[in-house]
């Protein structure tokens, strides 16, 4: 295992507490373990991360908390944990800082008149900030690493020269303005929206139109963009674009309104299910259904295009994600826990052949439930395992094993209970694995769909289904100030 902590996160920049308590709120779906704020005032920068969701803490005693008049802006920041630091979580939560004084409060921190704060979604290679942070540090996340590095360098080296999956947000006690940067890739999503009059920045547009604003633009890759106390902005276009974005963002991790980078997530899931019909329909389907909640827009669509009856049959007590849980039990836990089947669909199910439809098989924690409760509880006589998302975590046809680097939880090398179960299996062994039949959505299929929506391969980052990497070794050195570093980045 590489040494960062690998994570997906939400985060907001917003001009009232309240407005980035619900930014986060409305972004919970991106990381349920810990949540945070900066509150950022004239020469002063104070921290409060907490465990668990958002509404854990009630805005109304973070007033208590953050009491002074003199804050202008507010960072927050949703994460989830993924290397099993189930003790650390306080510590790996962002906002990360420079400096300050720490109160630690058992479930909750604050940090008191910190140098500078971020939060960040993404990852970046440890190579770039090796030789800016410390030796101790207070957390193992990249992004005290890169705060030590902007710190060191400033935020024009930082964007021109550092490579990686950022879209991170400083408060520099030594200026006015809170800087916003997305690297050239776009690999993480970020937007700017307006509010109440004022400029602020989000994760995914629906922060905003979910709580009385409204988009503005999808952040600029390459660029820098400087809020001000006053809720004005600037931009400073850095570096010229080469995108990658993520399609993992619209087939499963953003809110389902979401519109990321000027495409509708609930489109593309729409087409996902249109096309998988196109490749898969086999003939002794009664009826479709969907492992809630994400699949279910493909699922309907797949089941008009095909003509057979969408019927849901599972429910979730919470709407958590497995996937987001700490450990390989957390999540066997959660799912056990959480996912059931709908009163009535035991008898409604018997005999019957499902087309089950899912939005990835990571691991397969998830399709294991199901298909127990399928065969065991409901008595079907088949239920077919069909994801729109080709096998994730492949070996690809270079020999480079895949799965992310870039701010999702599927490193290339998972620690052992959390492997690819698509990693050296054909389909039938993958079947023979989940004990059903599995079948997947082909990666001509599924790019096709995005095609369709207006995102062109070339825009895509591919690599954990065996796709290209986003960031090339060039084999060479740049200098940062005075400090080489590692070339990754090719255009």
């Amino acid at each position: 295992m590489v040494e960062v902590v690998r994570h997906n996160c939400g985060l907001s920049v917003a001009h009232t507490l309240h407005d980035a308590h619900s930014f986060i709120q409305s972004l919970q779906h991106r990381g349920r373990e810990a949540a945070g704020i900066a509150a950022v005032g004239d020469g002063r920068i104070d921290i409060i991360k907490w465990k668990g969701g958002v509404s854990t803490f009630d805005v109304t005693d973070l007033y208590k908390i953050f009491h002074s008049p003199n804050y202008h802006t507010y960072m927050a920041h949703v994460r989830y944990a993924t290397r099993g630091s189930k003790d650390k979580i306080l510590e790996e939560a962002h906002p990360h800082v420079i400096g300050g004084t720490v109160e630690n409060r058992d479930n909750h921190i604050l940090i008191w008149d910190c140098d500078m704060a971020a939060v960040h979604n993404g990852q970046v290679d440890k190579v770039f900030f090796k030789d800016s942070a410390p030796e101790h540090m207070y957390s193992s996340c990249d992004t005290e690493a890169l705060l030590y590095l902007y710190r060191d360098h400033g935020e024009y080296d930082f964007l021109k020269e550092v490579p990686g999956a950022y879209t991170i947000a400083i408060a520099d006690k030594r200026k006015r303005d809170v800087i916003v940067m997305r690297d050239r890739t776009g690999i993480k999503p970020g937007v700017l929206g307006w509010k109440d009059g004022k400029y602020g920045v989000a994760s995914e547009d629906i922060a905003f139109r979910k709580n009385g604003g409204e988009y503005v633009e999808d952040l600029e890759p390459g660029a820098i963009y400087y809020l001000t106390p006053e809720g004005d902005y600037s931009k400073q276009v850095l570096v010229e674009t080469s995108l990658a974005h993520c399609f993992f963002e619209w087939n499963y991790i953003t809110d389902l309104d979401s519109i990321v980078n000027g495409v509708s997530v609930r489109r593309i899931r729409e087409s996902l299910g249109e096309v998988l019909y196109d490749e898969f329909l086999p003939a002794d389907a009664d009826l479709v259904t969907f492992l809630p909640r994400c699949p279910e827009v493909a699922a309907r669509a797949y089941a008009k295009k095909a003509e057979l009856p969408f019927e849901p049959v599972f429910y979730k007590m919470r709407g958590e994600r497995s996937f987001q849980g700490s450990t390989a039990g957390e999540r066997r836990q959660s799912i056990g826990q959480n996912l059931h089947l709908l009163p009535g669909m035991a008898q409604k199910l018997q005999g019957k052949t499902v087309v089950l439809l899912d939005d990835s098989i990571v691991r397969g924690n998830n399709s294991k439930r199901a298909r127990d409760l399928l065969y065991e509880e409901a008595g079907v006589a088949k239920a077919y395992l069909v994801s729109y998302t080709p096998p994730i975590g492949i070996v690809g046809d270079d020999g480079v094993p895949r799965g992310c680097t870039f701010g999702v939880d599927m490193p290339p090398d998972p620690p052992p209970g959390d492997e690819f179960i698509a990693r050296g299996r054909t389909f039938e062994e993958i079947g023979q694995k989940m004990e059903m039949p599995v079948v997947y959505l082909s990666l001509e299929g599924m790019l096709a769909a995005f095609e369709q929506a207006g995102l062109p391969e070339r825009d895509l980052c591919t690599f954990c289904i065996g796709g290209r990497m986003p960031y090339e070794a060039a084999g060479s050195l740049i200098q940062i100030g005075d400090k080489p570093q590692m070339d990754l980045w090719r255009a």
